[in-house]
């Protein structure tokens, strides 16, 4: 049976090759629905349809009206990679205005294993809200991958990102022990 993967994609650099990341989720045999923030959505407006044959469900970044069926199916797991400063902050203050930010906040909440991969750099991490959000994500199941004592993402120096080197073998390794 095909595990279906909530890949949800914020506006970090990393975002620009979500392809890649749908890619590598595939070959580890998930089922993947992409859900983007609004932000995130813009960067690939004149190529979702890429996405949307790459992954064969319909690309959300906007809530659904009322009444109107569920477009995607029921997720397995949800991985939240690449994380944006912003979208951290908000998730992790129950800030849920964005279908990315909605899904991940009730799904957690539902028995969905959930994992976040934060990219940003080390001047958005050095804001006081960063580890009070990471501490509040935790603390509701959240696995949240960061620090200097894994081997996962640690912010870099402003300017000085390497998106195209976005950990998503080991973020999607990570899923299995969430």
């Amino acid at each position: 049976m095909t595990r279906v993967l909530y890949l949800i994609g914020c506006a970090a650099g990393p975002t620009q090759y979500i392809d890649d990341g749908v890619r590598a989720a595939q070959r580890a045999g998930w089922d993947v629905c992409l859900v983007l923030t609004p932000s995130a959505a813009r960067w690939w407006q004149e190529r979702l349809g890429e996405l949307v044959e790459l992954t064969g469900h319909p690309v959300r970044w906007q809530y659904k009206l009322p009444g109107d069926p569920d477009a995607l199916p029921s997720a397995d797991a949800m991985l939240v990679a690449p994380l944006s400063c912003t979208s951290l902050n908000k998730w992790g203050h129950g800030i849920a205005d964005t279908l990315a930010i909605g899904l991940v906040s009730e799904g957690i909440h539902l028995g969905v294993p959930v994992v976040a991969v934060p990219y940003f750099n080390q001047a958005q991490a050095a804001q006081p809200a960063v580890p009070h959000s990471i501490a509040a994500l935790r603390h509701q199941g959240v696995r949240v991958l960061t620090g200097p004592d894994l081997d996962q993402y640690t912010p870099h120096p402003p300017k000085q990102g390497n998106p195209t080197a976005f950990p998503w073998n080991d973020a999607l390794a990570a899923l299995d022990t969430a």
